[in-house]
């Protein structure tokens, strides 16, 4: 069975989020060994200076880094990243579990993105579409798709 951290940006205060996550934490138990472990947020800086923005990062990937375990498979959340079918990513999961792989790190970064440190020693850097999504509805949306994957590996019928 598979063990998967979701390191992200911030708490996610939406009750209707919350909700919909937690269903998913609930649906994906027989497959998989999920939590969620938040770093702090930063506040964003107004105006949006570039060395403001570079500093806001850095210290959220401070927050994420603690939680980043030696060892783990890492995948940094990136709109430039790998762009995968649910059916790719299922069979990415299950190649990552063939090799030994069973302990995966999801990183979310915050609104203003993840920090280039995280992104360069990410094993895999995966994008979800070129539309840029919520942090925080990020989450519900990874989930989804992770339960979706396990259901394609297993044969099992989702049509949600």
């Amino acid at each position: 069975m598979q063990h998967i951290d979701i390191v992200a940006v911030g708490r996610v205060r939406e009750q209707y989020l919350v909700a919909g996550i937690n269903e998913y934490l609930k649906r994906l138990q027989p497959y998989a060994r999920v939590r969620i472990l938040e770093g702090p947020e930063g506040k964003v800086p107004a105006p949006l200076h570039p060395a403001l923005v570079e500093q806001t990062v850095a210290a959220e990937a401070e927050g994420l880094r603690r939680f980043l375990r030696p060892g783990v498979y890492t995948i940094a959340l990136e709109r430039e990243g790998l762009m995968l079918s649910s059916e790719e990513l299922a069979a990415k999961l299950a190649e990552l579990a063939l090799a030994g792989r069973n302990n995966l790190a999801f990183v979310i970064g915050g609104t203003l993105g993840l920090a280039r440190d995280i992104l360069v020693t990410a094993d895999l850097r995966l994008s979800f579409s070129r539309f840029t999504f919520p942090h925080q509805l990020m989450r519900l949306i990874l989930l989804e798709q992770l339960y979706r994957a396990y259901k394609i590996q297993r044969g099992e019928t989702y049509h949600y």
